[in-house]
């Protein structure tokens, strides 16, 4: 009889584009998600939970901005034939939503939403293949003041999580304005035209130097390659630059050279004018060009929106992989597309929207030194006596029920060094021990393990005796001497 061969073993690792998170980080993300949602929700807006798989016709195209009609999500046939997809962001989902149930949905429609996204795509330092996302958009509605109020909105939020005033800027830009500088340019839709968008999306990289190149004949990128241009003379790149390079000293002088950059064009004048709006609605809140601002150089997204459009960009320096600083950067983008819903219902539906770039954000409280310590554990109940399990799991009852978080040790408690040793690898804040003489006595004791690494590392034998890491409590008193001992850790 032939030997069965043995089925090899799965290798124990992470799929290639994904990672796993473990407590810490997953407790800093809900709290952030948590400290998002309750300013969206104070701003009037419902959570919408949609499922994580769509139909690929329901998603559309691909990944905005990134023409591959087959590729960039995971895909896969049912039962029926009908080929499903994980959802690549949350915006196409909340069209199909409201294309569906828009008879029982209020206009406009408020919602924010918030999960896991997923993109098949090559992933590479901090680039994953599975993140989160968090958006808020308004449906129904054609008003500037929607997209000032998700503009306000924004700028609450980042403040909320712990991003100070003056650390960050919300800057707004609009589509239009740029279709109006195409429009005088004599630019119609075709491989011009996507060349031009592609340049000016280079801006922030290149500068108005290397996109004067880029328009004209080429450049030589960093690596001395050369890059072919547009193949546009100086006199028609100029509309263009001059849109680029339009910011003021003052928000009205930014809206003037706009007006000037657009000439006679119709939808240019338009696009000035829903800025202008959108100006006098966040100033007359209180919201000033130090906390959302009129900025033409914003141009990521231009190709996907059909009117305003806003990233908000953290301002404050870091330091790269090779201790050169730099500013941190943009954390979350949004802006006006009206054509989206379209899709499903074959009529125009505005909408308007942001998207929080949720591990960008969390990377960014974390240089603040506002996130990425480590997460407190429970208080452990050691066993040392497995008899008496039913008065340690009493103990851990009573902790609980007063709202702390314990745990009763559940290894082999043969060992004491070995249950101080879980407690210290779970960052437990406290432990509490009974052992037989503390039963008769009705004591425990109660070690601060916080107070004891402390001591270990620099206190002096003078501090020691001032305050023992280690006292010892009446049995009636467990909860609230736990309660004194846990604030003290805070102090």
């Amino acid at each position: 009889m032939a030997k069965v061969k043995k089925q090899p073993r799965p290798k124990a690792i992470t799929p290639k584009g994904f990672r796993d998170y473990f407590g810490a980080d997953v407790e800093e993300r809900r709290a952030m998600l948590d400290a998002i949602a309750g300013v969206y929700h104070r701003y009037g807006f419902d959570a919408l939970e949609s499922s994580g798989v769509e139909t690929v016709e329901a998603l559309g195209k691909f990944l905005p901005d990134v023409d591959r009609p087959n590729d960039g999500v995971f895909a896969w046939q049912d039962e029926d034939d009908t080929w499903m997809a994980l959802r690549y962001d949350l915006t196409a989902p909340l069209a199909r939503v409201y294309a569906q149930h828009r008879n029982d949905l209020p206009t406009p429609y408020r919602r924010y939403a918030m999960g896991p996204v997923w993109r098949n795509e090559k992933p590479g330092p901090g680039r994953y293949r599975q993140f989160y996302q968090c958006d808020a958009d308004t449906v129904g509605t054609a008003s500037m003041a929607a997209d000032a109020e998700i503009c306000a909105m924004l700028s609450d939020a980042l403040e909320e999580v712990g991003i100070p005033r003056g650390d960050y800027v919300v800057r707004i830009n609009n589509r239009k304005v740029l279709n109006g500088v195409l429009e005088i340019m004599g630019v119609d839709e075709g491989d011009t035209r996507d060349a031009i968008l592609r340049t000016i999306d280079k801006f922030d990289k290149v500068g108005e130097a290397g996109v004067r190149e880029l328009l004209g004949k080429g450049r030589l990128d960093a690596s001395g390659a050369y890059i072919d241009g547009v193949g546009l003379t100086d006199e028609q790149a100029e509309p263009v630059l001059r849109f680029l390079t339009s910011k003021g000293a003052t928000t009205e002088e930014t809206l003037d050279n706009l007006a000037g950059a657009v000439g006679d064009s119709i939808i240019g004048r338009e696009g000035v004018d829903e800025l202008r709006q959108i100006a006098d609605l966040l100033s007359s809140q209180g919201y000033g060009p130090d906390r959302i601002d009129i900025d033409p150089s914003v141009v990521r997204g231009l190709g996907y929106y059909t009117g305003p459009v806003f990233e908000a960009e953290l301002t404050f320096e870091i330091l790269d992989e090779k201790g050169r600083p730099r500013q941190f950067g943009s954390v979350a983008g949004g802006g006006r597309y009206d054509d989206l819903v379209a899709r499903f219902t074959g009529q125009q539906v505005p909408a308007v929207g942001v998207s929080i770039g949720v591990d960008r954000l969390l990377a960014a409280l974390r240089e603040k030194g506002r996130m990425g310590g480590t997460a407190q554990g429970p208080v452990v109940v050691t066993v040392m006596d497995r008899d008496r399990m039913a008065d340690y799991q009493t103990m851990v009852a009573e902790l609980r029920a007063a709202g702390i978080r314990a745990e009763v040790y559940l290894g082999n408690p043969k060992n004491f060094g070995n249950q101080m040793k879980y407690a210290d690898k779970r960052q437990s804040p406290v432990a509490v021990i009974e052992g037989g003489d503390e039963k008769e006595r009705g004591v425990v004791q109660l070690k601060d393990l916080i107070l004891g690494a402390k001591i270990a590392e620099s206190a002096t034998l003078e501090e020691w005796k001032e305050r023992p890491s280690q006292i010892e409590v009446s049995r009636a008193d467990l909860v609230s001497e736990v309660r004194k001992m846990l604030a003290s850790q805070d102090d």
